[in-house]
């Protein structure tokens, strides 16, 4: 009887598992190495790339395309309008999102209707129209609005009001133009994206950190901001890679100090199209990993602490599994 109940508890043997067999998979990777491989042969193969133009020498004593003097000029130039464009977008895009979470309705109107004109006209149209806001005025300044006709009414012709006025043509250059036309159709973006992440936020903790006595301004930079920074920083980062390939609509501003039009202005003196737009994306690539990988370690950063228990969890049932003891169910599953 002992021994039944002895050979009744002993442990099942082992199984042996087949493992699943995946032929699709191994189709697939076939097919993608051949695709690969015939990629690399077309790169290498075809001469009409022009690999010495691009890297090596663009003519007698002169560097490569990609690193001849104007084209780094103009790569200087697409970082800079990519960082102010997401200043100003980032920075007036948390205005208007907190002004469309405002209880006060004007507040609120205004900015939906910001985001609604900005969304819905085209970047390269935008950065046209900007780069010709100079047709409407001569001057542009700060002053009494009207001050003409409020003079006109008083018979005091050619009134001028304005405090400080700047010619049009001295303010809206071409970068200046550019630069506007993509921070402010950035900003109608971001409003949407850190809304949202305000939102994610538990309105309790709001309403929790008020209770203690903190005003809305320090609530919000103190308690909901860092909580939605989570939600916030990854389309951020899509829409700073966004950016940065925006940059070349401005070339039709046009904008010289940016890389596609260094880049295009090279190709119309030297007939030669295709090595330089391959020069273009290489240099688009290379721009766009950097900040991808910056933008990982952003993510790392504001997601520090999320998931953290749920991880731990796990690893403490892996290692109770492993030494045989029973850990005491969740009050989940205990329902």
């Amino acid at each position: 009887m002992t021994t039944e109940m002895q050979s009744g508890r002993a442990r099942p043997e082992a199984i042996k598992a087949v493992p699943v067999r995946h032929p699709g998979r191994w189709l697939a990777i076939a097919v993608l190495a051949v695709l690969a491989a015939m990629f690399v042969h077309l790169l290498v193969t075809n001469d009409r790339f022009n690999w010495r133009f691009i890297f090596v020498s663009i003519g007698d004593g002169k560097r490569g395309v990609m690193f001849t003097g104007p084209v780094l000029e103009g790569l200087r130039g697409t970082i800079l309008l990519t960082a102010l464009a997401m200043f100003i977008g980032v920075g007036l895009g948390i205005v208007v999102a907190i002004m469309r979470l405002s209880t006060n309705p004007v507040l609120s109107w205004v900015a939906w209707f910001y985001t609604w004109v900005f969304r819905a006209v085209p970047r390269l149209v935008l950065a046209i129209l900007f780069g010709n806001l100079g047709i409407l005025w001569d001057r542009i300044g700060f002053g009494l609005p009207f001050d003409r006709q409020i003079g006109n009414l008083f018979g005091i012709h050619d009134l001028n009001a304005q405090i400080f006025s700047i010619k049009a043509t001295d303010l809206l250059s071409g970068f200046v133009a550019g630069v506007l036309a993509l921070g402010l159709s950035e900003a109608a973006y971001m409003a949407e994206i850190v809304r949202a992440g305000i939102q994610s936020v538990d309105p309790g903790q709001a309403e929790a950190a008020s209770a203690l006595g903190m005003s809305r301004g320090r609530v919000l930079r103190r308690v909901v901001l860092p909580q939605a920074m989570r939600v916030i920083v990854p389309p951020t980062g899509n829409e700073t890679i966004a950016m940065v390939k925006d940059t070349s609509l401005v070339a039709f501003v046009p904008v010289t100090y940016e890389l596609f039009f260094q880049l295009q202005a090279i190709s119309s003196r030297t007939f030669i199209v295709l090595p330089v737009l391959v020069a273009a994306c290489l240099w688009y690539l290379i721009l766009c990993s950097v900040l991808m990988v910056v933008q990982f370690f952003v993510e790392r950063h504001f997601g520090r602490g999320y998931g953290a228990t749920d991880r731990a969890k796990l690893r403490l049932r892996a290692v109770a599994a492993e030494q045989g003891a029973v850990l005491p169910a969740e009050e989940g599953s205990r329902q």
